[in-house]
């Protein structure tokens, strides 16, 4: 198993660790779940560099990363809406959209084509972190100078 795998696979292992931090009622729990959904999604753009500078992009690669992606993002978009942080329908929005995208992308494999991940998705997934973050953390940076990001969210 190569470098870039590891990295993958070591998104998904941070999962449960997140998810006892985001349930846990720790001192800065939330802040220790951000910090390590940070961390997480972070591995997600140093994988793919991996693999590009050592030229050592696998089909397991092309297959857990994107997998290890959803997980991250569904299971901090479930986790809130469990605490009641973040509405439901966000929620149902994003996953949905995901899913949608993920079998759009299978039925076009399946007929040979590869469907890559433009700029904007890439710009997506950044805005979604810093979303999910921000909502984990109760709009912390962002209450200390007056943007209403939580109430945006929840309109």
């Amino acid at each position: 198993m190569n470098l870039a795998n590891r990295i993958t696979l070591s998104r998904i292992f941070l999962l449960p660790v997140f998810l006892f931090f985001v349930f846990e009622q720790a001192y800065y729990g939330e802040f220790i779940a951000a910090g390590i959904f940070i961390v997480a999604a972070a591995t997600d753009g140093l994988d793919g560099y991996v693999a590009r500078k050592q030229k050592s992009a696998t089909n397991l690669g092309k297959l857990l990363d994107p997998l290890a992606d959803k997980l991250l993002v569904m299971s901090a978009l479930v986790s809130l809406v469990a605490m009641s942080t973040l509405p439901a329908w966000i929620a149902i929005v994003i996953i949905g959209r995901e899913f949608a995208v993920t079998g759009l992308r299978s039925i076009a494999a399946v007929e040979g084509r590869v469907i890559a991940a433009s700029k904007f998705a890439k710009v997506k997934t950044i805005t979604q972190i810093v979303a999910i973050t921000a909502v984990m953390v109760n709009n912390y940076p962002f209450s200390l100078i007056g943007f209403p990001f939580k109430e945006i969210a929840c309109w």
